[in-house]
């Protein structure tokens, strides 16, 4: 008599098969969608009741099948998973909707004219659908720029050289002490706030009480970018090892050449992120802009002098005051479109950012 031996299942094996995992997620979201229409439905709820199902689902299921150790192991990862995938709903949401609305007011004229002479007669044409939409955000865009540079120009070296003192010199005596917690309370200062305090200092300096330009805007926005780049590029120095450092005091060099040549370039990729999260954290703000540069409707290229537009305060006012008020829904395309260009801008910089920080990071083998 022959026995035939049979593969055991990997069920009864102990083993969770690989296509459990996706079968529990599909049902979540089928039984989230459930629930959610019960009670009215919406995309956040419905994201809600799939993240909730799919992570005490899936490691009690595991549990059964693994045991109670595999089961909770699964749970900390669904956990983690499921949070990660929670996050991206809202970033994806708005990407969707500032694409969605912002692509069909994109156009050479938007891109490349300003708002210099655009009245709400052009508007009413434009929603009438007798003429284009004119008026665009050169101007805007060309503010933004040049705001932001200025305040990286003055940022990153403050904020550097600060974190250096504060790693390599510092240690942990009086002065580091008071400017660590200097540099904690500036990093919940209220963006107003700072827009007020450059303003008024200008103000105050020139005896001016109404000067308004680019450069009063870029000490604001300085005062909000310094205190992400020391602490940002603070910690990646400290990630340093000090091994590298001994080896490099061992051959004879000394401490800023030891600095500049050896942990500079070690940690500058971190510090390239830390600039780049700067940037991005001050390049969308808008009341410190307000009461330091103003608002323009025509290309200013001087920083130092007169009135100027940028992003974030061409979308506040296409929103709040729109060219025509009859006509609202062209500002509305105009501010839409303002909004696309400002996220690519911010996505161009994190590339930038990448680059130069592979440029300049340490070649590591062969």
């Amino acid at each position: 008599m022959s026995v035939v031996a049979t593969r055991p299942s990997r069920l009864t094996s102990g083993q969770t098969p690989k296509w459990l995992v996706p079968v529990i997620a599909l049902v979540a979201v089928i039984l989230g969608a459930a629930i959610a229409a019960l009670i009215g439905f919406s995309v956040g709820l419905w994201a809600i009741f799939a993240f909730l199902l799919f992570v005490i689902a899936g490691p009690i299921v595991i549990g059964m099948i693994e045991g109670s150790r595999k089961g909770k192991n699964a749970f900390a990862r669904f956990l983690v998973y499921g949070s990660f995938l929670l996050a991206l709903i809202p970033l994806v949401s708005v990407l969707y909707v500032v694409i969605a609305k912002g692509v069909p007011g994109l156009s050479g004229n938007l891109l490349l004219t300003s708002m210099n002479g655009v009245t709400g007669v052009h508007d009413n044409a434009a929603a009438k659908g007798t003429e284009p939409i004119l008026g665009g955000i050169y101007h805007a865009i060309i503010g933004t720029l040049e705001t932001t540079i200025l305040a990286t120009l003055i940022s990153v070296p403050v904020g550097l050289l600060t974190a250096i003192y504060l790693v390599e010199y510092g240690r942990g005596g009086i002065l580091s002490r008071a400017i660590t917690f200097f540099v904690d309370v500036m990093t919940g200062i209220p963006s107003i706030v700072a827009g007020l305090f450059a303003a008024s200092f200008f103000a105050w300096a020139f005896k001016d009480p109404s000067m308004r330009m680019g450069f009063v805007a870029a000490v604001a926005l300085s005062v909000l970018m310094i205190p992400t780049v020391v602490r940002n590029a603070e910690e990646m120095l400290r990630i340093v090892p000090n091994e590298l450092r001994e080896a490099s005091y061992a051959l004879g060099v000394r401490k800023w050449r030891t600095i500049t040549k050896v942990v500079i370039p070690t940690a500058i990729s971190g510090i390239a992120s830390g600039v780049t999260l700067a940037i991005a954290r001050v390049i969308g703000e808008t009341a410190p802009i307000l009461v330091t540069a103003g608002f323009a409707t025509a290309i200013n290229w001087n920083a130092f002098s007169g009135w100027m537009a940028t992003l974030p305060t061409y979308i506040y006012y296409q929103i709040m005051t729109p060219t025509s008020p009859t006509a609202a829904a062209v500002s509305e395309t105009r501010a839409w479109a303002a909004a696309l260009v400002l996220i690519v801008i911010v996505m161009l910089l994190n590339l930038i950012a990448r680059v130069v920080a592979k440029i300049f990071a340490p070649k590591t083998g062969r």
